[in-house]
């Protein structure tokens, strides 16, 4: 089997590579980081393909499927992203603007294309990493959420387009809480909860992928915090997510 993997050089893509590894599956992986994803290379005794893409660039997108498209990829992990911490009246709208083109744009073209591509080949996987955020509205993370929203229902709709087609090919999307990686750096600020480790998500979320569950969240406690949200009032849910959930930390702290 070959696995592609966006966003590979750090946190739960990288974590991802290594475990698919680990299962004997060749690994596709990229980023813009080349030398991080060289570095990974090495840990890997599996055939490893490095492509330094940047794909906040639509073209790039294209490109990479063609580079594929007469390649048997049996796994396509979407997995490129950030987020940004701010009240929405003060974050930089072309950041935002790239945020929506990497958490939407990328995840909507790529699925698409090698949705249509495994489809024809009678079959494969799909494993869009999304967040808990996609079932939620987040304020001070405003964008962030919205963008989960889009590719969580989004891989619910195409999931039950698939089930009704009986097509061999699965479609999951991983949705786990606060994750210890790179996220709260490059979104400059903190989540209040700890967070669980990306060695963990990366493993369970594949375990469940092959079981082709549908909405894989990794720990108890979000999905408990999951469903008790649904019996609250919107207003009360958005003044807890402000109150509790968040704290902004200014790069220079």
């Amino acid at each position: 089997m070959r696995a592609l993997i966006t966003g590979a050089s750090s946190g739960i893509g990288r974590d991802m590579a290594r475990y698919l590894a680990s299962k004997n599956i060749d690994l596709i992986l990229v980023a813009r980081r080349k030398e991080r994803l060289e570095d990974l290379k090495k840990e890997c005794n599996v055939s490893v393909e490095i492509v330094e893409l940047d794909l906040l660039k639509k073209e790039n997108l294209y490109k990479l499927f063609k580079k594929y498209q007469n390649k048997k990829i049996d796994i396509l992990i979407n997995n490129a992203g950030f987020g940004l911490f701010e009240d929405f009246l003060e974050t930089d709208l072309e950041r935002e603007l790239e945020m929506i083109d990497l958490n939407v744009v990328a995840y909507h073209v790529l699925t698409k294309l090698f949705l249509q591509k495994m489809n024809k080949e009678g079959g494969g996987y799909i494993l869009n990493v999304c967040s808990s955020a996609g079932f939620l509205a987040g304020p001070r993370l405003a964008t962030y959420y919205a963008t989960k929203n889009y590719i969580t229902k989004l891989t619910m709709a195409i999931h039950e387009e698939l089930r009704h087609k009986n097509s061999k090919v699965t479609i999951s999307a991983l949705c786990p809480g606060p994750v210890d990686t790179e996220f709260n750096k490059v979104a400059q600020g903190g989540f209040k909860v700890n967070g669980v480790s990306s060695e963990y998500v990366a493993k369970y979320g594949i375990d469940k992928m092959f079981q082709q569950k549908l909405i894989i969240v990794p720990t108890l406690s979000m999905k408990l915090g999951l469903f008790f949200s649904r019996f609250l009032p919107w207003s009360l849910l958005l003044k807890i997510t402000y109150q509790i959930e968040y704290r902004k930390e200014k790069k220079n702290r």
